[in-house]
């Protein structure tokens, strides 16, 4: 073989070779290994790390409108080159990330001559791969139907996954939202709860070997966000395309592209630990930003009425007093939740945004999504989903000084409903708006993507602790699952922070919350989100203890460098975030029972810090700890509860 060697920020080394043999790539360190080969004219990858097996050979490949890119392929060449880069984003767990890893593209031809590139992207523990489609002729358009794309965990894993719900279902036929419980270490292949297989991101524990987590990244309106399939009894998930009843039925369910034609990326992140899964970039290291920031978007903590006092709190007298809650804690925004244009009134919007700029307080508007595909019927509808009125009103708001919007009420996946994402945001930082989704999908690497994106749900939420004991009771186990899934890929607007013991107006009537203060306390840096949504009230300022009120006043939403520390899902999770030179530390409990932890914090080794802890009446009390030399700490955490230091 020829080697040839190009200098310059991407070091490109190729191989051309005409043989069937498989070709192999590494991750920098070595330890993170993929292979491709074809299986009687079919393309296979096989994923090891550290020499064990985490995925079997699993298929590729495309079936499409000028082919079959699955099978009968006959295999060219393969290059590999070395891609590099160092980025800054402004709201992620890290500021600063340096990104390298080694790529290998693969060529495989059809009978007709046209052409799938299979590119893998291997850095120390995480894979990305995607497909690009070329012509031999002069075709200019493409309609991926499918993909062959699939995923081989050995046999012996076990899941932590939310099943995909069916189209049109929940309230108001709004699903699917990304709102569904996880499995817990169920065995590969279990039937899904609906029968329609799985959500990204997807975790999987392979057995004493290690992790892996599956997603996907770089999704926008030239694709479809995608899914698992059921998987079979010896662990192979098939990628799965919308559903044709998502969105009411209206859109194809396939892609449809110019060409030359690029898929989005498949994640994977592997490791003998859960570090790795916490810690990963991956979503944002293979993805470009779409267009600049129009402004310096603000991100921070946000008050929010409707959480707890639902919908009656949406009149101006109650919005008058979250402002003022917001102004107090020292908060950057406001959120005005859904009816404000019939129960405030848009004269007297324009009075609170004046009001809360006074305060130095943004709002935050709310809106429906809805033109035609469910039937939640809150207000304000038709005004996101067309060019024409979603211009006309993002104008009004930027003129009245609003900062932002979070739009709800979407489901599905269909590249229609993607493309509605991209154009709302890509309109929104014309007009210098951040925007938030709500019933929505997972943000596939949004927050690089788009700079006026913050935050989204695709989580089962907090407002279900409202709506429903059965959530309340199980809100910490299921808060040890979260940092390994959901918001292991992107921001997640969960809306942490309860300190009301009744979850209501009143704080004597309502679903009873189940953890501690400081438990509560905790999850307000557990849970990562630009701009994040408390769901505290009036009434906690003069509950809650002096240290408490000022851990919320300064505790940042975005970070320059996220470490995990311990734990695991449905026990117990430590992790450590820093902003600056600052240091936070948040441990949960996810269980029912009383727990002491000994951890190692190297970054606090030989320091004085503030502990907030459970005390024996489940509020939050604080004391000044030294940890020694080593950064060692023993933290005691009372059923359901929680610490901090910093």
């Amino acid at each position: 073989m020829k080697k040839y060697l190009m200098t310059g920020f991407m070091c490109v080394m190729s191989y051309c070779v005409m043989a069937q043999e498989p070709v192999k790539v590494k991750g920098p360190d070595g330890l993170l290994e993929v292979q491709i080969e074809e299986n009687n004219g079919s393309p296979v990858y096989t994923v090891w790390y550290n020499g064990k097996n985490f995925l079997n050979p699993s298929p590729l490949g495309l079936k499409t409108s000028i082919g079959n890119f699955a099978d009968s392929l006959s295999f060219t060449s393969h290059s590999v080159r070395l891609v590099e880069e160092t980025y800054e984003m402004d709201r992620g767990k890290f500021s600063r990330i340096h990104y390298k890893a080694n790529e290998l593209t693969c060529k495989f031809v059809n009978a007709a001559g046209d052409t799938l590139h299979t590119i893998f992207r291997v850095s120390d523990h995480d894979v990305a791969f995607s497909y690009r489609v070329t012509a031999a002729d002069d075709k200019t358009k493409l309609k991926v139907f499918s993909e062959a794309t699939g995923f081989d965990l050995p046999d012996h894993s076990t899941t932590f996954i939310t099943p995909q719900a069916l189209p049109m279902t929940g309230w108001q036929n709004t699903k699917p939202s990304y709102e569904e419980e996880y499995t817990y270490d169920e065995p590969v292949g279990t039937p899904s709860k609906n029968g329609v297989g799985y959500t990204f991101p997807a975790l999987f524990k392979v057995g004493e070997e290690g992790w892996v987590l599956i997603s996907e990244t770089g999704v926008d309106s030239r694709y479809v966000g995608a899914r698992l399939g059921e998987g079979t009894e010896d662990g192979l998930y098939p990628l799965k395309f919308p559903q044709p009843g998502e969105n009411n039925g209206i859109g194809e369910t396939y892609a449809a592209m110019g060409l030359p034609a690029q898929t989005a990326w498949r994640t994977i992140t592997v490791g003998e630990s859960l570090k790795p899964i916490v810690e990963s970039t991956v979503a944002f290291d293979v993805v470009k930003p779409h267009y600049q920031p129009s402004i310096d978007y603000e991100t921070g903590r946000a008050t929010w009425s409707w959480i707890v006092w639902q919908d009656l709190s949406i009149n101006y007298e109650d919005q008058l007093r979250f402002i003022d809650l917001a102004a107090e804690l020292e908060f950057e925004f406001v959120l005005i939740d859904n009816w404000w244009d019939r129960n405030i009134g848009r004269d007297h919007i324009e009075e609170l945004v004046d009001y809360a700029a006074s305060k130095d307080v943004g709002v935050i508007l709310w809106y429906n999504s809805n033109g035609w595909w469910n039937n939640a019927p809150q207000t304000p509808q038709d005004r996101m989903n067309t060019a024409p009125a979603r211009m006309k009103e993002m104008a009004w708001l930027q003129s009245i000084g609003v900062k932002g919007l979070k739009v709800d009420f979407f489901g599905g996946d269909k590249q229609q409903t993607i493309e509605l994402y991209e154009d709302i945001l890509t309109d929104a930082n014309k007009y210098g708006l951040t925007i938030n989704f709500h019933g929505s999908t997972l943000p596939r690497g949004w927050q690089r993507m788009y700079p006026n994106f913050v935050t989204s749900e695709a989580v089962l939420a907090s407002e279900n602790l409202i709506f429903n004991q059965e959530h309340a009771d199980k809100h910490a186990f299921n808060a040890t699952i979260l940092p390994f899934t959901r918001n292991a890929v992107g921001a997640m607007d969960f809306a942490p922070v309860f300190f009301n013991k009744r979850l209501s107006k009143d704080n004597s009537s309502g679903n009873i919350r189940k953890t501690t203060d400081a438990f509560e306390v905790a999850t307000s840096v557990l849970y990562f989100s630009p701009i994040q949504h408390f769901g505290m009230t009036p009434n906690n300022l003069e509950e809650q203890p002096e240290h408490v009120l000022n851990f919320i006043k300064e505790v940042p939403t975005t970070w320059d460098e996220t470490a995990f520390i311990d734990g695991y899902p449905g026990k117990h999770v430590v992790m450590a975030r820093r902003k600056s030179e600052k240091w936070f530390v948040v441990a949960v409990n996810g269980e029912r029972k009383e727990k002491e932890l000994t951890v190692t914090l190297p970054m606090l080794a030989n320091r004085e810090v503030n502990y907030i802890f459970d005390k024996e009446d489940r509020s939050a009390g604080i004391r000044k700890v030294k940890l020694n030399d080593n950064g060692e700490v023993r933290l005691k955490l009372q059923s359901e509860g929680g610490a901090v230091l910093y």
